[in-house]
């Protein structure tokens, strides 16, 4: 079938890159020419403005949105401006799924229908497929389900869960209708809330292992420095690429984020190409406040998100107030982290 891209970022251009690759016909359109042009060489049709990209498109038109969620809005509206009744605008970003429903209700005054997919494969996907959590109506879906198998795994990606029987289903495949519109991209949330969480899990435990080695050391002997009461059991200088390598094979957690963890292990030991700010594009945040609203205890992923804004220097001022009610009361001044010879700051 014949499709829009508007959108032509890493996931954007991807995505039409796997259609292409299927054998559907996708016109696309970016603010940047040189990437509407790049792939206009890969067999796409460019369209300089979004008018021309209507132009292009037989009714039922289909136009998926591929852009940040800052911006996805009033993408939306201005896709929704050249449309007419019964075209389908899909927003395949990060949007807030209740901002969907504020936009499903504005287009459907004109006749247009709204799908949420929330879209999970990252850089890779392009190869292994994406996982895609479809929100919409019924009518809308089924018009999509062409697109929607092209750009997901298929059924071999994964062995067949035991009890499953009869032809492989939509989920089986890499793809789900979750419900009306907002459902795609509120699974999609809490996917992403739940990466937050296994990704802290391998990071603090990496951490760990790389602090093995610290009875090793010798530490200050003051009172501004926790004791170690037993430096002989922390003697162990472990190779964390090797560790990854073999938790690969086998082990309990076992998973793609780990082999991809592997793979920067060996690629830079010591990750010193990285500083450790890790940012958040907003699904982590909007699952904690699902959980507070649902009264759902939520404790892993809201730490690991708190976690992310610590890395941003977000707990300077919060650290700085501790340290100073500690010398108010104590007298205890800081020490300098150069001091610590542990290779981190004393506590």
């Amino acid at each position: 079938m014949r499709i829009a891209m508007v959108g032509l970022g890493r996931m954007g251009g991807d995505l039409t890159r796997r259609l292409l690759r299927h054998g559907h016909e996708v016109v696309v359109h970016d603010i940047d020419p040189d990437a509407v042009a790049a792939l206009v060489a890969e067999g796409a049709v460019g369209a300089d403005d979004l008018t021309a990209l209507a132009a292009a498109l037989e009714p039922p038109r289909v136009v998926w949105i591929m852009v940040p969620a800052g911006v996805a809005g009033r993408v939306v509206g201005a896709v929704a401006a050249v449309c007419e009744a019964g075209d389908v605008v899909i927003d395949g970003g990060n949007s807030w799924w209740r901002d969907d429903l504020d936009r499903a209700a504005d287009l459907a005054a004109s006749g247009i229908r709204y799908c949420d997919i929330g879209t999970s494969g990252g850089v890779h996907g392009l190869e292994r497929g994406y996982c895609l959590m479809v929100g919409g109506d019924d009518d809308a879906v089924e018009l999509l389900e062409p697109v929607l198998d092209a750009l997901a795994p298929g059924h071999g990606a994964a062995p067949r869960t035991p009890g499953r029987a009869g032809p492989p289903s939509p989920a089986e495949r890499g793809w789900l209708h979750c419900g009306p519109v907002g459902a795609g991209h509120f699974v999609k949330m809490v996917h992403n809330g739940i990466e937050y969480g296994m990704m802290a899990a391998l990071a603090e435990g990496f951490a760990i292992l790389d602090r093995a080695d610290l009875g090793r050391t010798d530490r200050p002997a003051d009172a501004e420095t926790a004791p170690l009461r037993h430096p002989e059991a922390y003697r162990y200088q472990l190779d964390l690429a090797a560790i990854a390598e073999v938790w690969r094979r086998g082990s309990v957690i076992q998973s793609w984020l780990l082999d991809l963890t592997a793979a920067a292990l060996v690629d830079d030991p010591g990750l010193a190409g990285y500083r450790g700010h890790v940012s958040d594009s907003g699904e982590g945040r909007w699952t904690a406040e699902a959980a507070i609203e649902l009264g759902v205890p939520a404790s892993v992923i809201t730490t690991a998100l708190h976690q992310r804004f610590a890395t941003r220097g977000n707990f300077d001022t919060a650290g700085r107030v501790l340290s100073a009610m500690r010398h108010a009361f104590g007298g205890h001044l800081e020490r300098a982290p150069e001091v610590d010879e542990t290779g981190g700051e004393a506590s």
